[in-house]
């Protein structure tokens, strides 16, 4: 390879033999490049024997220079970052668990609207509705709630209809 150097301390049938033992099939992959690009492949031919770009066989090796073969192996990414504080997230916990009073603010139970609007107002942070949903289910609370009943209902003939319905009957 032209340009950019490869350490030496492994020869190319090291390489190969990193690449039969290994777990991770992309660092074996990327193994199997740099050994080729040792025996003498050109960068686009030891590139293209794993079906990649020069790019990122360059990229394999400058990370196989610093850190040897652990730098073949994939990083997990760090993910997005949390857009509220600890202390956000337990207040508005409370705030959802302690749910509205109906007379006050005219609702029954808060949709995700309602949470993503009252995350907005209180802390200047947008959410979308599905990013609403995974943080409370990462805060551990569920979007479901209990099937609603009519309060002058008659529980007797609910339980009479359930009873006399089919066995096979689907709902």
């Amino acid at each position: 390879m032209r340009g950019l150097v490869i350490r030496d301390d492994r020869n190319p049938s090291e390489l190969r033999r990193f690449a039969a033992d290994a777990a991770d099939r992309r660092a074996a992959l990327r193994a199997l490049a740099i050994a080729s690009a040792l025996e003498g492949a050109s960068r686009s031919d030891a590139a293209r024997v794993i079906g990649r770009e020069r790019q990122s066989l360059r990229d394999a090796v400058v990370r196989y220079n610093a850190e040897g073969l652990d730098g073949l192996k994939d990083r997990l990414g760090r993910g997005a970052q949390e857009k509220l504080s600890a202390e956000q997230k337990a207040e508005l916990k409370t705030w959802v668990v302690e749910g509205p009073d109906p007379e006050r603010d005219g609702v029954s139970t808060y949709r995700l609207v309602d949470i993503a609007a009252h995350i907005e107002t209180k802390w200047g942070v947008p959410y979308t509705l599905s990013a609403v949903s995974k943080l409370l289910r990462r805060m551990g609370l569920s979007w479901q709630k209990a099937r609603p009943s009519h309060p002058l209902g008659n529980s007797e003939a609910r339980a009479a209809f359930k009873k006399a319905l089919p066995h096979n009957y689907r709902t």
